[in-house]
């Protein structure tokens, strides 16, 4: 094994004026070499800036010196919860299927339960009992939504799995913590499509310099079904005007949502979508490839405003993506094509749990175009004749949808739905 001087004379590698520093040679860039508890460890630092790398050795060293304590700790036996949850937060920050919002998430909920139970972090790991665990469960889940109380029992339960990992105890306390049934629903009213068409339009003409891009996103949205953090990064040599299809890729760095960087879908380009991205198009012609197709990434004020002008209910960027798949449902198109269009990954289970009560009306309707005969009758009365459309269109459409992230853990993105 080499030495550490001889480590640092190697050609590779160049001495900075600061400890623990080096500076890789060819690459230029820095990375810590510190020595913690006999072991040397190294780790690149990400930047060729040294001021960067310089706060970035801190805040690495502080780290390894912490967990080089929680060790002995535990060897010790005086490991506490407060401890087991640094190592939880740590590869919180290390996972690269994390999202930068399933982390956020996740800070925001560890910060409600140690709120719930501010004893909790200083508590001997191995001394918290299944009753205290059963106890706080009870008392949290009569004090906040269940969707928020089941995502804090997971996490309670894969902080003491650390422990248990560490050999601080040998059983997970936290099983004592009951889930609770996720049972709040949020009614959403959308606009029928002559009244999405008026809302648009006062959009379109609200005197603002951001007013007609403000319209055409929310076109867009409800035209394509996306999320709101999917169509901003669309540009447009991802519109394919003669496949008449459009790929969304998400986040560069993070990605779709429940997929990795570099996966994408298709959204095919229904005739509103088309006419829309050719009129913008010809107004914007000398726009390259990788221009973005959006000029404005949100609208929420635009929209309020146009609600509350036309006395229609409020609705959100979400619901737009609601509007393109009730309208995708009530002019003929399946459950598992309009699933692939919103890019659910479980075959249809979640677009049949949300939109279900629509293809069942629509199948109705649908069946009254079914004739044997001249005339179908029930006892002496005529059956209703349907629209001439076979499609029904209502002055507006509830849905009952859950307000609980749809996410499989780790991921949980709690400002999208789905």
């Amino acid at each position: 094994m080499k030495s550490d001087s001889a480590e640092t004379t190697d050609a590779r590698w160049q001495k900075t004026p600061v400890a623990n520093l080096v500076r890789h040679v060819q690459s230029g860039n820095y990375y810590a070499r510190i020595r913690v508890r006999g072991k040397l460890i190294w780790k690149s630092l990400k930047t060729d800036r040294i001021s960067v790398a310089k706060l970035r050795l801190g805040d690495f060293h502080k780290e390894e010196r912490k967990r080089a304590a929680m060790q002995t700790a535990v060897a010790r036996g005086n490991m506490t919860f407060g401890d087991c949850l640094e190592v939880f937060k740590t590869r919180l920050a290390d996972d690269p299927t994390a999202k930068p919002k399933t982390r956020e998430y996740y800070h925001f909920r560890i910060m409600a339960l140690l709120k719930s139970w501010p004893e909790l972090a200083k508590m001997d790991v191995s001394r918290i009992t299944r009753a205290q665990c059963l106890e706080w469960g009870s008392r949290n889940a009569s004090q906040c939504s269940s969707s928020s109380h089941n995502h804090t029992v997971s996490i309670l339960r894969r902080v003491f799995e650390i422990a248990i990992e560490s050999g601080a105890r040998y059983d997970n306390p936290a099983l004592g913590a009951k889930r609770t049934a996720e049972h709040t629903k949020k009614k959403i009213l959308l606009p029928d499509f002559e009244k999405f068409g008026e809302m648009t339009k006062v959009i379109r003409t609200g005197g603002s310099g951001f007013s007609q891009p403000a319209a055409d996103l929310v076109e867009f949205l409800a035209y394509g079904g996306f999320r709101i953090g999917e169509a901003k990064h669309i540009t447009w040599a991802d519109c394919d005007f003669k496949r008449g299809e459009i790929v969304v890729w998400g986040d560069p760095d993070t990605g779709l949502k429940g997929r990795h960087a570099g996966e994408s879908r298709i959204v095919p380009m229904i005739p509103d979508m088309r006419e829309l991205l050719e009129r913008m198009k010809s107004e914007r012609p000398d726009e390259k490839p990788d221009t973005k197709v959006m000029r404005v990434f949100e609208c929420q004020k635009s929209i309020n405003r146009a609600s509350k002008l036309l006395g229609i209910n409020r609705i959100t960027h979400h619901d737009l993506r609601h509007l393109f798949a009730t309208h995708s449902i009530e002019s003929g198109v399946d459950i598992p094509t309009i699933s692939r269009w919103l890019g659910h990954k479980d075959g249809g289970a979640l677009a049949m749990k949300t939109y279900g009560h629509l293809r069942n009306e629509h199948s109705q309707q649908m069946a009254q175009k079914v004739r044997f005969s001249g005339k179908a009758k029930t006892g002496n009365a005529e059956t209703p004749q349907p629209p001439a459309d076979g499609v029904a269109n209502p002055s507006s459409v509830t849905l009952a949808t859950s307000t609980q992230p749809q996410t499989a853990e780790p991921e949980v993105d709690a400002s999208v739905g789905y």
